[in-house]
């Protein structure tokens, strides 16, 4: 379905990602850990066409989609969602009015600028807003509404373009554990309901083992790991952090499980990320 072959992006004389190899032959919950700078936004930009490849190919369905220009590249884009850290929405823009721009690759100029969507097009995003269980935000403005809830609103745009993979760059890294938990259980949910392809980068490895059903692990641009969850051991996770018998899996929990600790226990492990 998705063959990505030595994939490589440099800038100038930094390599950001290192001739990456990865085959997705069905649909799956994948996702691509390792700390900050390993190459994993790149890696999705790259497949997402927001970024040129400097070397290496990303083929879905036969076609190279490396090679895509104009609207066959935007057409890409639809098919490939990509979803942010910072949700990009428009904060001053109601919520259905930021799901419906989901739909703007396929849609004329003046239905981008005055807002002129089908009557059929407000519908379906009012019932993906009722199936994230915020529909009851539609009409406000996007700025008004938690983290957790603008994410899933991101999430909704994602899904008005009905694409075939949906790419989420570090969806939860701003979040406390309850949002964290709901966006992805939300993916995941997409996932296994609709039969897509979603690729998360995370940077929790409970997270990863609790919600995908592949690991993919990034250390200085190259992949070093691709395996099942369980497969993610602790020396696992040191190798591609690059850590010594130091690493702690506990610094980086994102548990709901933690937020009922006694308070003594929630300050001596804050102090121990400190």
């Amino acid at each position: 379905m998705l063959r990505i072959e030595k994939l490589t992006k440099r800038f100038g004389e930094n390599t950001a990602v290192d001739t990456a190899t990865l085959h997705i032959d069905k649909p799956g919950m994948i996702g691509i850990i390792g700390r900050s700078g390993a190459g994993k936004s790149t890696l999705l930009r790259m497949i997402n066409r927001l970024a040129d490849a400097s070397d290496g190919q990303i083929l879905f369905e036969g076609r190279d989609v490396t090679k895509l220009t104009g609207k066959a590249r935007r057409g890409w884009q639809s098919d490939c969602a990509m979803i942010f850290q910072q949700f990009n929405l428009v904060p001053r823009m109601d919520v259905v009015s930021n799901v419906l721009h989901g739909t703007l690759n396929r849609r004329s100029t003046l239905v981008t600028l005055f807002n002129l969507f089908p009557l059929e097009d407000i519908h379906r995003a009012i019932d993906i807003l009722d199936r994230l269980g915020i529909a009851e935000h539609a009409p406000k403005r996007a700025e008004a509404l938690s983290g957790g809830q603008q994410q899933r609103v991101a999430i909704a745009r994602a899904l008005m373009q009905d694409p075939k993979i949906i790419l989420a760059d570090e969806p939860i890294a701003s979040l406390d554990p309850m949002n964290a938990q709901t966006v992805m259980e939300a993916l995941h949910r997409i996932h296994k309901e609709d039969g897509r392809t979603v690729i998360c980068n995370l940077h929790t490895l409970d997270t990863a083992r609790r919600y995908c059903d592949r690991v993919v692990g990034m250390r200085d641009g190259r992949i070093v790991f691709d395996g099942l969850p369980e497969q993610l051991t602790t020396g696992v996770a040191r190798e591609i952090y690059g850590a010594d018998a130091s690493f702690s899996e506990a610094a980086t929990s994102t548990e709901i499980a933690a937020l009922a600790a006694p308070a003594r226990d929630v300050t001596r492990d804050a102090e121990a990320m400190i």
